[in-house]
């Protein structure tokens, strides 16, 4: 198999926090636990799809910690609203589907939070329920370009 490098236009964003910014309360385990709202641009020509993946390597698990597994997002997606519903979701870390935002344990430090967002050169229309590795795994061969959004977190402890 070729090798592909993710070398493009494909940002995403947040009106909630920057790049490197402390994730607010409202979009954490401590707050209202909803997601926050995220945008993306500069998808590649040939994009048909999305999938979005939040996920914490600094976990103290062997895989770090996912957060929040959406797909089948149609190709002319260009954001998620905050708090969004209705869409095809798979389980996350503490075996629920949706979102689920950032606890680290208390005192563990500040923790990096990965939105990734994913452009696909395939219409998809996997069923709800995949985990973060199932989707990685169905995906890899149709991503056109990735692009993150690296929020912190850490509780007092």
């Amino acid at each position: 198999m070729a090798q592909r490098f993710y070398v493009g236009k494909l940002a995403i964003t947040s009106p909630a926090f920057g790049h490197h910014e402390r994730i607010p309360d409202r979009h954490t385990g401590s707050g209202e636990d909803v997601s926050p709202a995220l945008e993306w641009s500069g998808a590649p020509e040939g994009t048909k799809s999305f999938a979005v993946v939040v996920h914490d390597p600094d976990a103290p698990m062997v895989d770090g910690w996912t957060h929040w597994v959406a797909y089948n997002l149609p190709g002319d997606t260009t954001r998620l609203p905050e708090g969004v519903s209705g869409l095809t979701e798979g389980v996350n870390s503490w075996g629920n589907t949706g979102y689920q935002g950032p606890a680290p344990p208390p005192g563990h430090g500040t923790h990096h939070y990965y939105f990734w967002v994913y452009a696909l050169d395939t219409e998809t229309d996997f069923e709800p329920g995949l985990t973060r590795r199932d989707l990685l795994d169905r995906i890899e061969d149709h991503v056109l370009e990735q692009a993150r959004l690296v929020g912190t977190y850490h509780v007092e402890g």
